[in-house]
Parts: C-alpha cells; sequence; structure tokens
C-alpha cells in the first residue's frame, strides 16, 4: 500500500474529528468510525491512536454496563476538542 503524505492524514483525521464532533456526546466504535469516513479499520485505528497521543479524542475502554471491552474500542472527541470545534462552528456560518 503506498504510504499517504502527512497532508493526506492530516485531512483524514480532520474528517475523523468531524465526525465525533457530529455525534458527540455519543462514542463511536472503531469499525462505525472507518465506515464513515470509507477508511480500512487497521489504518482508522491508527490515526485514532495518534489522536488519543495529541488528546484530541478518548478511548473508551468499557461499555455502558461498566463491562472491559477484549477486543473493541470506542471513540470520542476529548472535551478540549470539542470546545474547539463548537467555537469554531459558530465562527464560520
Amino acid at each position: 500500500m503506498p504510504r499517504l503524505s502527512n497532508s493526506k492524514r492530516r485531512k483524514i483525521s480532520e474528517q475523523i474529528l468531524h465526525y465525533l464532533f457530529i455525534i458527540s456526546p455519543q462514542p463511536a466504535f472503531t469499525s462505525k468510525i472507518a465506515e464513515e469516513i470509507i477508511r480500512d479499520e487497521e489504518f482508522t485505528k491508527s490515526l485514532l491512536e495518534e489522536l488519543e497521543k495529541n488528546k484530541l479524542v478518548t478511548k473508551l475502554t468499557k461499555s455502558s454496563k461498566g463491562k472491559q471491552y477484549t477486543r473493541r474500542q470506542r471513540w470520542r472527541i476529548s472535551q478540549t476538542a470539542y470546545e474547539v470545534y463548537k467555537k469554531h462552528q459558530h465562527n464560520n456560518p
């Protein structure tokens, strides 16, 4: 598979953040995010992990009932990223 440039990776990451902003505060599984941005799950997971390192998304490891996930991961936009996105949305009509 050809390597993507940093600018393309950044744009795809922006798509992920935009999707998570739209569904916020609801989290989404990696597979659902990959489906929405039309990308491979493993590639999407690697981008989500990069975004997590930058504190833009938060990984949820437990279900709403408190059960630990063993093979799946849910993600949501971090509170600080949400606030920045929200402010940006209000400034651009």
